[in-house]
């Protein structure tokens, strides 16, 4: 993942951007959550890369998740919460696709 990859998808330094991907999914996750974006999901992940310019670090990388890394701690925690799989629309899968 790149941090251009996120920016062009609307995760900005200076916020989301309108019409954007990242508007549709900051949009369909507040709605699925009554209303709010809940802290270290898809959106808020994302958006905290973009703004800080921090996917080279994060772990999530064009050939999958790295061992060891952020990314992994999430996928690890995601598929716990969900007995044992990491569920579509989730943070890691969403992140991860972009």
């Amino acid at each position: 993942m790149s941090d251009q990859n996120v920016r062009n998808a609307g995760f900005t330094p200076s916020g989301i951007t309108g019409g954007s991907l990242a508007s549709s999914l900051m949009s369909q996750e507040a709605r699925a959550s009554g209303g709010g974006v809940p802290s270290g999901g898809p959106t808020s992940t994302l958006q905290e890369m973009g703004a800080r310019g921090t996917t080279h670090s994060s772990g999530y990388t064009s050939r999958g998740i790295s061992g060891g890394s952020r990314a992994s701690d999430t996928m690890s925690k995601e598929a716990t919460a969900h007995g044992g799989g990491v569920p579509r629309g989730g943070t890691t899968s969403t992140v991860q696709s972009i």
